[in-house]
């Protein structure tokens, strides 16, 4: 392989330094009091290992801001991926994982980087222990809530979930119900209009292409859900919260003047 070469070399240059990594297993610790949501854990074992942060880690970089900033990127790709495992959603893990991989692009100074490796890996922690006291929601059921945000433009029904997720239809039926307290008949609808007033009261697409771009039959179903769900029709609600966003947005604007 093309590598050979250089990976014996640097394997020698490391047994000559006395170079050793870290142990793999204390690695996935971390990752896993993070997933298991143990803020207290986290922030104590970081802590600990605060002054001896960089022993063991490989260098990524002669310039000592780009190797931490790059070993930063690795260790939040890796939390997001055990995170969404432990049934965070997986638009909010890689979403969180961008901000803070932006943030981390902007700092110039070790130290800081340093500081948001802690603050990046507290801020999983606790996504990941508010989830588990508030939702006590299975990985199955929030694989099937993922996939319907993701797919809303799509025909979605009980049979396309349970492929999803391997499940028996009917098992999933009773699961899906049990834990979110609603059919997932009736999920998928109040998703598509809230979905639907997000874009009333935030763009100005027209209805024909909002019922379009959620997967409705045709305009007149689109209406017709809409006004049940809300008691007023598509056109009336953006007449009465579309004004209201935009005079929000311009005091804002003139605030951040």
């Amino acid at each position: 392989m093309k590598t050979d070469r250089d990976l014996n070399y640097r394997l020698y240059i490391q047994r000559n330094d006395g170079f050793t990594r870290s142990p793999f297993e204390r690695e996935l610790n971390v990752y896993r009091l993070i997933r298991a949501g143990d803020t207290e854990a986290v922030r104590e074992l970081f802590e600990k290992l605060r002054s001896t942060f960089f022993v063991g880690k490989g260098t990524l970089s002669e310039d000592p801001v780009r190797n931490t900033m790059y070993h930063f990127v690795t260790s939040v790709a890796m939390v997001s991926r055990f995170c969404v495992e432990g049934g965070l959603g997986h638009d909010t893990a890689y979403t969180l994982s961008d901000i803070y991989i932006q943030r981390a692009d902007k700092l110039n100074d070790v130290e800081k980087i340093v500081d948001l490796f802690l603050e990046m890996q507290l801020d999983f922690a606790e996504r990941m222990k508010t989830l588990k006291k508030e939702n006590v929601i299975s990985i199955h059921v929030r694989k099937c809530i993922d996939y319907i945000y993701e797919h809303l433009h799509e025909e979605l029904t009980l049979k396309v979930l349970s492929d999803q997720t391997g499940l028996n239809p009917s098992y999933l039926s009773k699961l899906f119900s049990r834990e979110t307290g609603m059919s997932v008949k009736s999920f998928i609808i109040k998703a598509k209009v809230a979905t639907a007033e997000n874009l009333l009261t935030d763009s100005e697409f027209s209805c024909l292409d909002i019922s379009l771009a959620l997967g409705f039959s045709s305009q007149s179903a689109f209406i017709s859900v809409f006004r049940k769900e809300k008691g007023m029709t598509p056109k009336k609600y953006r007449e009465q919260y579309y004004l209201k966003v935009l005079d929000e947005k311009e005091n804002r604007r003139k605030l951040q003047k």
